[in-house]
């Protein structure tokens, strides 16, 4: 179990901002073993495979999504010292074992399916299928994840920002490319190492090993195709966004003191932009925290601004739909009319949004600051500005690929993001700009990201990061990014990978089944 919990911590090492990508590629080994060996013993009783499982979803999930704690301390809302303590652990040990979840899972399926399918003994045939079913099952999970409130940690981000060829694999069939092709070297590695301890088969370790290192260049080699493919973008497509990093800190954010900070500096952030010649300027995620209607907007100094320098403003700020309160980005044209607005899909569980309100808000109301239920934008929303569709994106919305791939297929021609990752760290900043990074490879489009406190920046189609802001200061920044219509394979079919490695190892494990009952 130790040996599952260091691996599990290995692997987020590969994670930004350290992002040691190479480890990923042999952390999943132990799990693997145990999962498909021979049962551990420790102290003279056996140790199971699930709570191994269990060991190394704590150290990885765990590790890399420390930066949580940054919630703490949270004594300017009026929570106790103590309590604001237990808040924060207690949602770091909730995401963490939502994480521990799916490797039990995944855990389970394995066992099931090596009992179910006849693949329990040891050959060529049976290894073979182990990779693909424990390959599938990975992409399964990772997939079901993504369809719940809480994703962040798939393994095919321990490969962002540093590996940018294989995260070029995401433009087949987006991030679970990249996570099938780490969990199949880990799975053919570990599989030569259950058949080198077996004994007698050295042949079969070698020709494993040897698929394992086939398998890892030649993804590398095609990523690294894929990278070197010029961009050819066209100077009629050009657009000179301009960013403002207010660096206005959460704890005085809905304050007097911060709402004037915010006031005057996204103002002051716009005119100077333009005055320098941008045609856009970007803000953040709540850049300013009210909500805005007439009232707010006529007393606005950053309208005041628009309205004077006549130039469009991406405006993060708060609107009032039937319901509840929207997290929006606007589109504001010269006259500073909202003439688009796109609203922010996936909300932070507790931190935005109480989930089963009527069955938990009394409870849940007590442990968290939430003062109202967020409500989400649905996934079909399309920002229009004046140089045609946006891919627009608020935050967490960054970890949820499917929410850049429908914009992209409608005409989504590059990509906003507007985000807010105050408190916490620069470890989330890094890992922030890490999904965003794979967001823009997957769709080859260019990204703006525009933070409120660190790592606002402009990256690339090929995850090349033109600038980047540094955390905990205001800055300002103007660049030239390039609109693009085609279309990649991801953009196009979406997650077609999932369901193929799912299907194949069912029709193979149904006929290895139905041999096995006829012998």
């Amino acid at each position: 179990m130790g040996i599952a919990f260091f691996s599990g911590v290995v692997m987020s090492l590969a994670v930004a901002p350290l992002n040691w990508w190479g480890l990923a590629w042999i952390s999943l080994v132990p799990l693997w073993i145990i999962v498909n060996g021979e049962r551990q013993k420790t102290n003279g009783s056996m140790v199971s495979p699930t709570t191994c499982a269990i060991a190394w979803g704590i150290g990885y999930h765990g590790s890399a999504l420390s930066w949580i704690t940054g919630l703490h301390p949270l004594m300017w809302l009026g929570v106790p010292w103590l309590a604001s303590i237990a808040i924060t652990l207690f949602c770091w040990a909730f995401i963490t074992l939502w994480g521990v979840a799916l490797l039990v899972i995944w855990t389970g399926g394995m066992r099931l399916g090596a009992a179910s399918w006849g693949v329990e003994h040891r050959g060529i045939g049976s290894s073979l299928f182990r990779v693909l079913l424990g390959t599938a099952l990975w992409c399964g999970v990772e997939t079901l994840c993504n369809l719940t409130p809480l994703a962040w940690t798939s393994i095919s981000y321990t490969q962002s920002p540093g590996n940018l060829s294989i995260l070029h694999l995401g433009q087949l069939s987006g991030a679970m490319t990249v996570t099938a092709a780490i969990a199949a070297v880990n799975g053919l590695l570990a599989e030569a190492w259950i058949s080198w301890q077996s004994g007698s088969r050295d042949r079969l370790a070698r020709f494993l090993l040897a698929i394992a290192a086939l398998l890892f260049v030649t993804c590398h080699l095609f990523g690294y195709w894929l990278y070197r493919q010029p961009l050819n973008d066209l100077a009629t497509s050009a657009l000179k966004v301009g960013i403002v990093q207010g660096n206005v800190p959460t704890r005085i954010k809905l304050f007097s003191e911060g709402l004037q900070q915010a006031k005057v500096g996204y103002a002051k952030g716009y005119t100077t932009l333009i005055d320098q010649g941008a045609e856009a300027v970007l803000t953040p995620e709540g850049a300013l925290p009210f909500l805005w209607n007439d009232r707010s907007r006529a007393n606005s100094l950053f309208y005041q601004a628009v309205l004077d320098k006549k130039k469009v403003a991406w405006l993060g700020t708060f609107t009032a739909q039937k319901g509840g309160v929207a997290r929006s980005l606007l589109t504001l044209n010269p006259q500073g009319e909202s003439i688009s607005r796109y609203d922010k899909v996936k909300l932070v569980p507790l931190g935005e949004y109480i989930p089963f309100q009527e069955l938990l808000g009394t409870l849940i109301g007590k442990l968290t600051t939430v003062a109202e239920n967020g409500l989400p934008g649905t996934l079909n929303q399309q920002l229009n500005t004046p140089w045609g569709q946006a891919i627009a994106s608020i935050c967490y919305d960054s970890a949820f690929p499917e929410v850049f791939r429908g914009q992209a297929a409608r005409g989504g021609q590059f990509i906003l993001t507007a985000s807010n990752l105050d408190p916490y760290s620069e470890v989330l900043m890094a890992q922030h700009q890490a999904q965003d990074l794979m967001r823009a490879i997957e769709t080859d489009r260019w990204a703006v990201r525009a933070t409120n406190t660190g790592y606002s920046g402009v990256i690339d189609p090929h995850g090349r990061i033109v600038w980047r802001s540094q955390p905990q200061t205001y800055e300002i920044h103007a660049e030239t990014i390039y609109r693009r219509q085609n279309q990649t394979g991801y953009v196009r079919w979406g997650d077609w990978l999932t369901p193929l490695l799912l299907g194949l190892a069912t029709l193979i494990g149904g006929a290895r089944w139905m041999q096995s009952q006829n012998t």
